[in-house]
């Protein structure tokens, strides 16, 4: 334990001098009154002798004022304790990719593709709080939907508007998975801290991974440090190409059948993506709590004694 203003500490001289006093004072003879000036007074209807543990409850009553008096120096200066070291959660930066191509209307489970991989993608999001969430949304074209962020909810507000039935005609014409993923790429760059993760969820093959394209992306991403996991909602095998682009970066490639299935998929992300604590040191804290509760038991104390135990005027 320390304190913020220890020159206060010195103040307690006072109650410690007014402690002697009340419990030394009939030993010392400095501190007595002398015999001359005592009164001895009867005790009516009593038949408990003086002195004794009398003597003894009526110097402890007294003492709780002058204890009262040190606790409130102790608040004074500033009590403070080292607290317990917290783990502080790392940031994983995670860039969701999603295909609104027109084929993510396909129905799926009670609803479609796009519907399902929201769904998914916001459970996912809720569960892994702490972390930062982005998300790229691609067709023809490639844009940064939500920047990099730790508010959750805005996921839950572009549901609505990155339908694919109300995106413009033309935008969903295409898979540019290659193009989804340097934009995504860019986004995971802004931030310099924690590891960095897409999540490429996609139900059909791409135009611009041919031609090696697709392992020249591959390690640009791995050598920025970004895994990519790859989630292939729509039937038929999975193209190729982005598998390459996962085994390279050190991630997997999942293709869920159902709703179910793909609920199961982010959950084995999770797993595998486990959050990471960095221990932090202890930092002083101010310490109060035990002192105030000790005052007001003190306090307590003093008003009970105030009822009977006391020492009389003469």
């Amino acid at each position: 334990m320390s304190f913020g203003n220890w020159t206060v500490l010195l103040w307690l001289f006072v109650p410690a001098s007014i402690l002697a006093w009340i419990w030394l004072r009939d030993r010392l003879p400095g501190l007595s009154l002398g015999s001359e000036r005592r009164v001895a007074l009867p005790q009516d209807h009593t038949r408990t002798p003086a002195g004794g543990f009398a003597n003894f409850s009526i110097k402890l009553a007294a003492s709780f004022a002058p204890l009262l008096l040190a606790i409130a120096i102790i608040l004074l200066a500033g009590p403070r304790h080292l607290g317990v070291p917290q783990a502080k959660r790392e940031l994983t930066n995670i860039i969701f990719c999603l295909d609104l191509s027109g084929s993510m209307l396909a129905p799926f489970g009670a609803g479609n593709r796009y519907d399902a991989a929201m769904e998914a993608i916001t459970g996912f999001v809720n569960k892994r709080k702490g972390d930062a969430f982005g998300l790229t949304v691609f067709g023809d074209q490639a844009q940064h939907w939500i920047p990099l962020t730790t508010d959750t909810s805005a996921f839950r507000c572009a549901i609505p508007f990155l339908d694919p039935k109300r995106l413009p005609p033309g935008y969903g014409g295409g898979t540019m998975i290659g193009l989804a993923l340097l934009k995504s790429r860019e986004a995971a760059l802004e931030q310099d801290q924690g590891d960095r993760m897409i999540i490429l969820v996609s139900d059909g093959a791409s135009f611009d991974l041919g031609n090696g394209e697709d392992e020249r992306i591959a390690r640009i991403l791995r050598d920025d440090g970004i895994v990519v996991y790859t989630i292939h909602i729509g039937g038929g095998n999975i193209p190729a190409d982005v598998s390459t682009i996962s085994t390279i970066t050190g991630g997997i490639t999942f293709q869920p059948e159902d709703t179910a299935s793909l609920h199961h998929v982010f959950e084995q992300i999770d797993r595998m993506q486990v959050a990471k604590l960095d221990r932090t040191y202890a930092e002083l804290q101010d310490w109060y709590t035990p002192f105030v509760l000790s005052g007001l038991g003190l306090a307590g104390l003093g008003l009970i004694a105030f009822a009977g135990l006391r020492y009389t005027p003469w």
